[in-house]
């Protein structure tokens, strides 16, 4: 059985979500501030790793990682609520299916605690 990252195109695909992803992103008030200064082209390249992960593909990001990687951006329940809306938004405009999209948010919210930190 394939992966979603496998079904979805793997890496190109995935990147192209993120990149309108973090269109929406620096387009909110809520999550928008928490990207300013920040090296884009850098971040669309991580979180394209990070979504290929949690959709099954061949990147590894480990939970202590994570907690590392956010602890210095005070990033409150309400910011990760509204990162994962966003992130759903893109996958709906990209025609992810529900269960593929539902699996994402599921990966995203488990690993709320190690970037949760406000």
């Amino acid at each position: 059985m394939q992966s979603i990252f496998e079904r979805s195109g793997g890496f190109a695909a995935i990147s192209k979500v993120v990149i309108n992803f973090y269109n929406r992103v620096l387009d909110s008030d809520t999550v928008g501030p928490y990207f300013e200064n920040i090296n884009l082209a850098t971040l669309i390249d991580h979180q394209t790793k990070f979504i290929a992960q949690v959709m099954g593909g061949p990147v590894a990001y480990s939970d202590e990682q994570l907690k590392r990687i956010h602890e210095k951006h005070a990033i409150n329940q309400n910011a990760f609520e509204e990162v994962a809306e966003l992130m759903k938004q893109s996958l709906q405009e990209f025609n992810f299916p529900q269960d593929d999209i539902n699996h994402v948010l599921g990966e995203l919210g488990r690993r709320a605690p190690s970037i949760v930190n406000a």
